[in-house]
């Protein structure tokens, strides 16, 4: 078992008194990793991803709130899962940390550094934004939401799977057939979270002009145009940012390591 998943755990109550579960591993300036869609601490990309960090940062790795080892009092709202990451960057990191965000947790670490959560540095790993006013919506919250409460978790994971994550859908009948497919679908209530952070699609142009945190966005070279595309416009509404494309990675495939050498020198500096 790896170094990340020893960590002893801990627990906090965030401003609402949801429970958020986190695990704090590594030596050097803190950085919080913020996951995305399906993904718990415990993982393995995200404890790879620890594991790679941990010998030049202190990582501290967390629940997002529906997951893992962490609650999730309802109502849902955007702004609760804010105050969940400001929650975690007070209590876990002394109140000052970079912070890295995957996917959809890159949308919502971006949505926190413009609600004035505080930041060293960001770094962001292709939020899932559209570019293409031609493309068909993304799943929207409410669609999600109405699939899992009618029981049908396993239709909401296939919808956000191939409307949100554009996998094909053989892709996703061929993954019906693994037995991860359960754990899927016992975070299916999650994926209206997703929604809601990333919204109807567009780049949140206006709210990002407003973060000044140095920040890195990461694409992969491997990814969908719409990734890349997201990636670029991200950077373009970001007043300190720069991009750096990844080479041989993707959206949903990604090498702790080579992410580690990216971060590293960027969250150091």
């Amino acid at each position: 078992m790896n170094a990340e998943l020893n960590a002893e755990l801990h627990k906090l109550s965030s401003a609402d008194g949801t429970t958020i579960a986190y695990r704090r591993t590594g030596e050097g300036p803190a950085v919080v990793l913020v996951a995305g869609a399906f993904s718990t601490m415990s993982d393995p990309v995200m404890t790879g991803l620890a594991q790679a960090l941990a010998p030049y940062l202190t990582v501290i790795s967390y629940d997002r709130r529906g997951r893992g080892h962490s609650g999730d009092t309802q109502p849902y709202a955007v702004r609760r899962e804010i105050e969940d990451l400001r929650a975690v960057i007070a209590a876990a990191a002394g109140g000052r940390a970079a912070v890295f965000g995957g996917s959809s947790g890159g949308a919502l670490a971006l949505e926190s550094a413009a609600a004035g959560v505080e930041m060293s540095r960001l770094a962001v790993f292709e939020p899932p934004y559209v570019t293409d006013r031609s493309r068909p919506p993304l799943p929207s919250r409410a669609e999600l939401t109405g699939l899992v409460e009618a029981g049908r978790r396993g239709e909401a994971v296939e919808r956000f799977m191939t409307g949100g994550a554009e996998l094909p859908a053989e892709a996703v009948a061929a993954m019906r057939e693994h037995p991860f497919w359960a754990e899927l679908e016992g975070v299916a209530h999650t994926l209206a979270y997703e929604a809601a952070v990333v919204g109807a699609g567009p780049v949140p142009v206006e709210r990002l002009a407003g973060v000044h945190v140095p920040t890195l966005v990461l694409a992969g070279t491997d990814s969908s145009p719409r990734m890349r595309n997201a990636a670029e416009a991200v950077t373009a509404a970001l007043p300190e940012s720069t991009l750096t494309l990844m080479d041989g990675q993707a959206h949903g495939q990604v090498d702790p390591a080579a992410f580690a050498a990216a971060l590293v020198p960027f969250l150091t500096a």
